[in-house]
């Protein structure tokens, strides 16, 4: 894990090391004030020698104005570094996300994946700064005053002093684990409390008109006592951690007056070399000290590219070595004893077994049937949203997974039932169907999806902002916006999944109306539960949870006197 969170220095480098330089520079300046303390003391004091007096103390400002300028270029560019990584680690997981298959999707809820894009990722930038510099500066302090101490003042003082830094090592490391647990716990918490929030806020109407406020607040209020008794754990081994640690400090204090006021009793140091040595243990217990407060960012830090990781190491859906570019459509189009099953939490839910039919180009193919028996599932095996587990889907004779997934898309356009608009203009969610088409493109798809003229009303026309996920439109104006798309896609394949099954029946006929233009001359699938929408299909299949149950044209399957003449008469009795 430490290899890949360092990789993200190499593009930082320069700024890195020019930061981890200047932070070797400051803890040379931290150097000085015990050496020149012990001169002024010990010489120049006693011999009344003010000249000198004065130019060390002007040396030590010297040095001090350095030090402030030194520590102003760590403090800035040492978190821009920190920052840049953090938006390469966004970019790098956002990207991969965009990458992964839909069961990804459908396993993790929306507020979970926003946590580890922002929050999980926002303590990398402290760590990304603090970690490498607080510990090489604290590291270099160390060696320092160590050095220095034993050159200057007494080695066997050193070597006491030293004695304790072991048993500090060894308790820093025997806290880690509790304290890792603790913020990996935590973070998940913040995963569940921000898709807690996010469902409430994007079900809010719904919660409203059930009155079912109360109970959107209790869930939250589960939620929340759930994150707090996370961050309560995580601060309680904090607190283990930092009070035993702030206790070994204390006794490094107390283990110096005692020993260092012993050899200065039996004079084996002076006075100059006591001020010296306190000077120096306080060089050595600020690192120290600096470890413990920077310990609780590495932890979390860490914590937080670790699950960081766990989403990088999803595999993004791959194509074949040798995938090819679907060119055109010119045949049909087959699925051939396909098989397929919803898998969650381990368990598998059949919902095609062995299905075949075929689709011939240019004909309007309309799938009817009960909920659940996995019309939408066949729309979406098509563009490869998920795959097969058996069987084969063919385009040409060529089984769809030897081509890209991105040339097979590009010839599919898809108008649902539940339009998702981008929050933003009406320009930006039409032209979303192809971002090379001019303006005057996207004006003749509007056109097309009869949605022009109410555009015009509008007083900022196509740059009328539309809300999240379109909130500011009725549902017979987005239906016609994602229609809009559709055209200015122009692709072979359009596949209608429910399109008109939520509107009311005028919005209905006249949306029908701009879909039978969308269907000229495309090869187009209609999922449907009113059959009015389907009566001028070319072939209708009959599916239900055992299959394939009847296929024909309208009026062959009214004169079945089957399945699809029941539902026909139920409707229009």
């Amino acid at each position: 894990m430490i290899r890949k969170f360092i990789k993200y220095y190499k593009p930082h480098m320069r700024l890195f090391l020019f930061d981890m330089f200047c932070a070797f520079l400051v803890s040379l300046c931290n150097m000085f004030y015990p050496v020149i303390a012990k001169k002024i003391i010990n010489e120049y004091v006693p011999n009344k020698n003010l000249q000198f007096i004065i130019i060390w103390c002007a040396a030590l400002l010297a040095i001090y104005i350095l030090k402030m300028i030194l520590n102003f270029i760590i403090q800035y560019w040492g978190h821009i570094v920190g920052v840049r990584m953090q938006a390469d680690m966004r970019h790098d997981l956002f990207s991969h996300l965009e990458g992964l298959p839909f069961k990804y999707f459908d396993e993790n809820k929306t507020g979970t994946i926003m946590s580890r894009i922002i929050n999980d990722l926002q303590d990398v930038t402290e760590l990304a700064h603090h970690g490498p510099e607080d510990i090489f500066l604290s590291i270099m302090t160390l060696i320092g005053a160590c050095v220095l101490m034993a050159i200057t003042v007494n080695p066997y003082l050193t070597l006491i002093v030293f004695s304790v830094i072991p048993i500090i090592v060894t308790y820093a490391v025997l806290t880690r684990k509790g304290m890792r647990n603790a913020w990996k716990k935590m973070r998940e918490e913040t995963g569940i409390i921000n898709s807690t929030v996010e469902s409430s806020v994007s079900g809010i109407r719904v919660s409203r008109a059930y009155t079912a406020d109360k109970k959107e607040i209790e869930k939250f209020d589960d939620s929340n006592v759930d994150y707090q008794k996370a961050r309560a754990g995580a601060y309680k081994w904090m607190g283990i951690f930092g009070s035993g640690m702030g206790f070994f400090t204390d006794f490094l204090y107390l283990l110096v007056l005692f020993c260092g006021g012993l050899f200065f009793y039996y004079e084996i140091i002076d006075i100059g070399e006591f001020t010296a040595y306190i000077l120096y243990i306080t060089m050595i217990i600020n690192p120290i000290r600096t470890l413990i407060n920077i310990f609780e960012q590495i932890q979390n830090g860490l914590t937080g590219f670790q699950r960081f990781q766990e989403v990088m190491d999803i595999p993004v859906e791959e194509e074949k070595a040798d995938a090819k570019v679907l060119e055109s459509f010119n045949d049909s189009i087959k699925f051939n004893e396909v098989d397929f099953s919803y898998i969650k939490d381990g368990s598998h839910r059949k919902i095609l077994d062995h299905i075949s039919f075929t689709i011939k180009k240019g004909e309007t193919f309309a799938l009817v049937g009960p909920t659940g028996a996995g019309k939408t599932t066949i729309c979406h095996l098509l563009p490869r949203f998920y795959e097969i587990d058996g069987g084969s889907i063919t385009i040409d004779g060529e089984d769809i997974r030897d081509f890209t997934r991105i040339s097979l898309r590009k010839k599919i356009g898809i108008v649902a039932q539940d339009v998702f608009l981008f929050a933003g203009t009406i320009y930006d969610n039409i032209i979303y169907g192809n971002f090379d088409a001019t303006f005057e493109e996207v004006v003749e798809a509007s056109k097309k999806a009869n949605i022009y003229d109410f555009i015009m009303t509008l007083d900022e026309g196509f740059d009328t902002y539309v809300g999240e996920r379109g909130v500011k439109l009725s549902g017979g104006q987005k239906q016609r916006i994602s229609i809009a798309r559709a055209f200015l896609k122009n692709p072979d394949i359009l596949i209608l999944d429910e399109a008109t099954s939520s509107l009311d029946n005028a919005t209905e006929m006249q949306i029908q109306r701009a879909l039978e233009d969308l269907s000229v001359g495309r090869t187009t699938i209609v999922v449907a539960h009113r059959l009015s929408t389907v009566k001028n299909a070319d072939k209708i299949i009959v599916i239900d949870r055992n299959g394939i149950e009847e296929e024909g044209t309208h009026d062959e399957l009214i004169n079945k006197n089957g399945i699809y003449a029941t539902l026909y008469q139920y409707q229009f009795k």
